[in-house]
């Protein structure tokens, strides 16, 4: 089990299908094996034994897919760059797992001066970018040409294969150790639950230094299939690229899919070849559903719940439970049921599991699970307690198996002695027809502990006032439950894979 399997098996059998569209750039994967075995020679004749790492901090393209599959197999290990980070948050990461090659695009070259006179030991920078190629950098396209094709060097199984950085909520990142055999172990029970879409071109917009984005770029891989990338995400751009290059899927979190249903020419594009559309990054989206599902009636729409450390997937709500009668039950709203080889666990404060329909914490077991993370013992023995990951989610799970997330643990709110969970209310905000987005936290309060308070972003054109809104809530929960305090503002803090920054509203 090593990920670069999947590239030998389609260079033999279908090597000269098209791998990937990139603008003008349009590849086989004879041509991007080829490419992919010079800069695997580049990056060993520049120092990378095996087990090293390799970052890369740029936007999607064609040559971050290069990058990924060229370390592995020159035997190398990822880190993946976040690319919302600061110079001292990357140059944290780097130093961190000792990257000693650091691969740019022309939209961070500018940041490679101040993480070279901050860093411990500098990366040695190579110019993935266009245009002329920045003092002090070497050629990414230079180096492809000087340097000789390698044999792939096949590690896999239990050896590290990526580490993955967490948003670093509290404290410092956390480096997630992912082994082939965990990236593996996630990808296959996904692919026996939505077998890949023959000849189907898949969408990159959520960024491939994202855990979502790149285990579902693995699977485009396993199945030997295209992939088409935007540099990142752009509501028109999607649309127009769907149409144009005949898009059958596309991984996109409900941020995203709000702002096409809301692009004005949304119904003027030809989305027909969209066949399938998978959502993520939100505990539940059930109103975004029913806009999706009146706007593309025929389309499949699955969601998945995951976190970095279960590489990423620990269950998948398929589009059978999409339809007009498991939405009326209530099943479109829940995050479905673990995958294959996946155990899945509801568990009280003592670890010891919970009657169902019970809120507790998710716990995770299995082939999946990350080895732990980078130079942190004791934060990997605070997740991985007795072979299982702790995953700081609130949920419950029905009879039947299927999971409904109410919140992170961390953002739960205690009011009055009362845990209310902050979905809940969003869900309650997202039916309202002035609303497009909302955010709820928890303020401090002084006889309450904390109160409810809702930060909403409005429809273009809606109105509608704080009283309004609460008098609306009241109407399906508790007033416990509803927002003490309601603002309103043009926009969210969104993290680059689109997931709302509570930490910083709180702020």
């Amino acid at each position: 089990m090593y990920m670069t399997q999947c590239l030998q098996r389609t260079l033999q059998q279908n090597p000269d299908h098209l791998a990937t569209v990139f603008g003008e750039r349009r590849q086989t994967y004879r041509q991007f094996g080829e490419r992919v075995a010079r800069l695997a020679g580049a990056l060993q004749c520049l120092g990378m034994a095996a087990g090293d790492r390799v970052g890369m901090l740029a936007l999607n393209s064609d040559r971050y897919l290069e990058y990924v599959m060229g370390v592995w197999w020159g035997g190398g290990v990822l880190n993946p760059v976040n690319i919302r980070w600061s110079v001292p948050e990357i140059v944290y990461s780097l130093d961190d797992c000792s990257t000693g090659i650091l691969i740019v695009d022309e939209h961070f070259a500018a940041l490679a001066e101040g993480i070279r006179a901050t860093a411990r030991q500098a990366p040695l920078f190579i110019y993935a970018g266009e245009g002329d190629v920045p003092a002090g950098m070497l050629g990414y396209e230079h180096l492809l040409v000087e340097c000789a094709p390698v044999d792939d060097a096949g590690r896999g199984g239990d050896e590290l294969a990526c580490i993955m950085y967490t948003g670093g909520t509290t404290g410092f990142p956390k480096g997630v150790m992912q082994s082939h055999l965990n990236l593996w172990s996630a990808c296959m029970p996904r692919m026996v639950d939505m077998p890949p879409v023959r000849g189907g071109r898949l969408l990159h917009v959520a960024p491939l230094f994202h855990v979502a984005g790149m285990a579902r770029a693995l699977i485009q891989f396993l199945a030997g299939e295209t992939h088409v990338l935007m540099p990142s995400f752009d509501a028109e751009g999607v649309l127009k690229i769907i149409e144009r290059e005949q898009i059958t899927e596309t991984l996109l979190v409900p941020t995203m899919i709000l702002a096409l249903l809301a692009h004005p020419d949304f119904d003027r594009y030809d989305l027909r070849s969209l066949k399938r559309l998978t959502y993520g990054a939100s505990p539940s989206a059930g109103e975004m559903v029913e806009q999706v599902l009146a706007r593309l009636p025929d389309i499949e729409l699955s969601h998945s719940y995951g976190l970095t450390e279960a590489c990423p997937v620990v269950s998948s709500n398929l589009p059978l439970n999409h339809t007009p009668e498991a939405r009326k039950s209530g099943l479109s709203r829940s995050v479905g049921r673990g995958g294959l080889g996946v155990n899945v666990k509801i568990v009280d404060p003592q670890g010891h599991e919970v009657p169902r329909g019970a809120v507790g914490e998710i716990i995770v077991r299995g082939p999946n699970i990350m080895l732990g993370y980078w130079n942190k013992p004791e934060e990997t023995a605070n997740a991985l307690r007795d072979g299982w990951l702790y995953t700081g989610d609130a949920a419950w799970m029905d009879e039947q198996g299927y999971l409904f997330v109410v919140d992170r643990l961390k953002d739960m709110i205690v009011s009055g002695g009362e845990n209310i969970y902050s979905a809940e209310v969003e869900n309650v905000l997202a039916r309202h027809p002035a609303v497009a987005l909302s955010a709820v936290i928890g303020i401090p309060h002084e006889t309450w502990g904390e109160a409810v308070h809702a930060v909403v972003v409005l429809k273009p054109g809606a109105e509608v006032d704080e009283e309004q809104l609460r008098r609306y809530c009241r109407q399906f929960i508790a007033g416990y439950k509803c927002p003490k305090s309601i603002e309103f503002r043009d926009a969210l803090p969104l993290s680059a894979a689109g997931k709302v920054l509570k930490r910083e509203l709180r702020q």
